[in-house]
């Protein structure tokens, strides 16, 4: 057997397995051959979409399942034993694997990341692959976790899901990173994970292989909103049982339980004698998990605060897709530094998360409005002579025409892609969402009249809206399709199929505006949600040019007035939604309020109408596969691209011609950011994925699929072929004509019409000869399509 003939499979299968078979490592447990970690970035280019190309190790070695320990690149033994060396530290990188091998089934290079004193590589005879209690020792001494109740703790078993469901590798890396905290005696723990990652999904594993060791018995995980108790209680955390199992309501306390859940707003209040919390001793709970800790608990003053401190004996563990950084408020000063960060921009690179487009619309009166001397508003009120601007719009002046076309311009956008596609319009409080309910019911009547709840107002002073969002929200719910709403969808609610987010408010911060973000980010493949559109009416995603934000939108869209709106600062704060619990404050909208200011009357807001706006400004740019801002037209990102790959026309005629299979060269290049069909579109004309790529990126002349097909038929080259075989390259030639080079490339092209007519396969492929006499066939009739020589 000469190894220099065998395939990569055969390299694994052969030495490669043998070899950490003999050193102890069970192939069934332990060992996880061609491990896909991702799912590759989904690239959009106008309303068609691709997955780039996943990562995947060849080997992935576990101490125990979902701790994996060891990364292992295999490569065929024409390759040098150590050629997969920086591909493989790439990936144990991200997987944050500490011992790193490649082989070419001669020997293995080793790489030891726990390895101090300098002597980071080495080779190993096959002989000589350590064992599993080899490696894992080095690492638990390497992370200084030696005392036998922290390995207890590390070495603690996942929760054995009956449905096979698995943790992702990121949610794997923050359990993992979590547990050795833990077994460290850290007492205060932060993780960042983007929205959309599965936070609360990672939150059970944490719990329940600490709970499982018996050194975390008491725990309380404290949330923000009630939906989210509930939400955990049946879904995630189901495993443990009812039975130990408590969700904490109205202050009513029950130590007979291990798993509490409860608002923080639940367990404290202003006057001291209602703070339930304190009916725990302090030393009750043995872990505090707090979801959504931005949104109060690192504040000095807040009431999460209270209660942590009051427990401060307990392991406090903070999760967060956004951690505060401000002079008032700092996660990292009370946590500490993140013991793991999954950010956004990776969660899309990943494929994750989806990825998404960004319409900016501006109008008339953006810029700024003076109204004339002595205006008078809707409600009899003289409008104060200042200039307003878009951080006055409908906090202290709501102008009604304003409100419609911002309507028209949502409603036009759903009727132009999908009026059913789940929206939520975020607006500056309670009174404005009411107001653009009413106005996009009006723009939707025929649906309203329909669907009642079509579109409906979702915020904490409502009732009925209330008892809208678990429709809103469930993927098998049609209505509502649109939610209005001021602060109650920023966070912690579950929006699975929203692909259509409207900032018509004035974002107070990057924390808001990722939570916002947040609400479309999940991917719904299989029901067709693979990325979202946010739709800004408020200069808001200035943002993503800030350092700290970690996305970037796939395409950045800003239409001239009259053109289709589908897609080809410190913001000042805004009024408190009422059953917001950080602003017990209740925003109380009405006809307009007048408060007292030194002795005067002051109107709250000014409601005016018959003001002229229209749309001025609505730019498109494209974020590539790289997520980087691609300023130029579809055309120059393709040809750039398509000029990446490919030198000259000559260097893409000689790839185009050794390709097997078109298919494949077409699928390459979708992975980098080249789809055809969304460039075809843009071209305006129908051709051949061959022409298409020598006109745009060589500026050939652009021949359509029917010139070839008459070139061809001009030479009369099938003369030299049988009456049969003629007949059948005639009809691939016009099958070519019709569907383009792919479709007769296909395996199964002669047993469709009308080649299957003429005869079954066998008896097509023997008017040639022998099946290479029939490839070799095809290969010529490609070539004249083409005209290769």
């Amino acid at each position: 057997m000469n190894k220099k003939d065998l395939s990569e499979r055969d390299i694994c299968s052969k030495f490669i397995n043998p070899a950490i078979q003999k050193a102890g490592w069970n192939l069934r447990t332990q060992v996880r051959e061609e491990v896909s970690f991702t799912d590759g970035r989904i690239i959009v280019q106008g309303n068609l979409y691709t997955r780039g190309k996943n990562k995947r190790a060849d080997y992935i070695l576990y101490y125990k399942s979902n701790i994996p320990i060891a990364i292992i690149e295999a490569k065929d033994n024409k390759k040098a034993v150590g050629y997969g060396m920086q591909q493989a530290l790439e990936y144990s990188e991200i997987l944050q694997i500490p011992f790193v091998f490649t082989s070419n089934g001669d020997s293995f290079v080793f790489h030891d990341k726990t390895n101090t004193s300098g002597n980071l590589e080495q080779e190993l005879t096959l002989d000589n692959f350590p064992s599993p209690e080899t490696l894992w020792k080095k690492y638990l001494k390497h992370n200084n976790i030696e005392t036998p109740q922290a390995q207890e703790i590390v070495e603690k078993d996942y929760y054995a899901d009956d449905s096979g469901m698995t943790p992702r590798y990121y949610q794997q890396n923050a359990v993992n990173r979590t547990l050795e905290a833990v077994a460290k005696g850290q007492d205060k723990i932060i993780l960042v994970m983007a929205t959309g990652t599965g936070k609360t999904y990672t939150a059970f594993n944490i719990i329940w292989r600490l709970w499982k060791t018996g050194v975390k018995k008491r725990i309380l995980f404290l949330a923000d909103r009630n939906a989210l108790l509930t939400q955990t209680k049946n879904g995630d955390f189901s495993p443990f049982g009812n039975d130990i199992m408590h969700i904490i309501k109205n202050r009513k306390i029950d130590k007979s339980y291990q798993i509490y859940f409860a608002l923080y707003q639940g367990l404290t209040s202003n006057d001291e004698y209602k703070n339930a919390y304190k009916e725990f001793s302090p030393d009750f709970f043995d872990l505090i998990v707090i979801d959504e800790c931005h949104r109060g608990s690192a504040s000095e003053a807040s009431a999460w605060r209270d209660v942590l401190t009051y427990f401060n004996s307990a392991t406090q563990i903070g999760l967060t897709a956004t951690p505060k950084e401000t002079k008032d408020v700092s996660n990292m000063e009370y946590f500490g530094e993140p013991v793991y960060t999954y950010s956004l921009k990776q969660g899309i690179d990943d494929g994750f998360l989806a990825p998404y487009k960004v319409v900016r619309i501006t109008t008339s009166v953006d810029e700024g409005w003076r109204p004339t001397a002595g205006l008078i508003d809707k409600y009899g009120n003289e409008v104060k002579d200042r200039i307003y601007n878009l951080k006055d719009y409908d906090r202290t002046l709501a102008i009604d025409e304003r409100t419609e076309i911002v309507a028209k311009k949502i409603t036009e956008y759903l009727k132009a892609t999908d009026r059913y596609a789940k929206t939520i319009v975020f607006c500056t409080d309670i009174d404005h969402a009411n107001r653009m309910r009413q106005a996009l019911i009006n723009e939707n009547a025929d649906l309203v009249a329909k669907h009642w709840n079509y579109c409906v107002k979702i915020t904490g002073d409502d009732e009925v809206g209330k008892q809208e969002l678990d429709n809103f929200t469930d993927v098998e719910e049609r209505f509502p399709v649109i939610a209005t709403t001021s602060k109650m969808l920023t966070t912690g609610i579950d929006t699975k199929m929203v692909k259509f987010i409207v900032l018509e408010s004035n974002i107070q911060s990057v924390t808001e505006f990722k939570q916002i973000i947040g609400r479309g980010t999940r991917i719904r493949e299989a029901e067709g949600k693979v990325y979202f559109t946010i739709m800004d009416f408020r200069k808001a995603t200035n943002i993503f040019a800030r350092p700290d934000f970690d996305g970037d939108p796939v395409q950045i869209y800003e239409p001239e007035p009259g053109e289709p709106v589908v897609p080809p600062d410190v913001i000042e704060p805004t009024e408190p939604e009422a059953g917001d619990p950080n602003t017990p404050e209740i925003f109380k909208p009405t006809n307009p309020d007048i408060s007292i200011d030194g002795g005067e009357e002051e109107v709250k807001k000014y409601y005016v109408n018959q003001i002229p706006v229209s749309i001025v400004h609505e730019r498109v740019q494209y974020y590539g596969k790289d997520g980087k801002l691609i300023t130029e037209s579809l055309k120059d990102y393709s040809k750039k691209n398509i000029e990446k790959e490919f030198a000259s026309l000559d260097d893409f005629i000689q790839k185009w011609n050794a390709s097997e299979k078109k298919e494949e060269l077409i699928k390459e290049l979708a992975e980098h950011g080249v789809l055809l069909e969304a460039l075809r579109e843009d071209v305006g004309q129908d051709l051949d994925a061959f022409d298409l790529i020598c006109h745009i990126a060589f500026d050939q002349p652009a021949l359509t699929r029917k010139d070839r097909a008459n070139n061809v038929r001009k030479r009369n080259y099938f003369t030299k072929y049988s009456e049969t075989a003629q007949k059948v390259l005639n009809s691939l030639l016009d099958k070519y004509e019709k569907e383009g080079i792919v479709s007769i490339e296909q395996g199964s092209v002669l047993k469709v019409q009308p080649l299957s007519q003429m005869g079954s396969p066998v008896e097509l492929v023997r008017a040639f000869g022998k099946k290479k006499d029939f490839e070799q066939a095809i290969k010529e009739l490609e070539n004249e399509i083409y005209n290769i020589a």
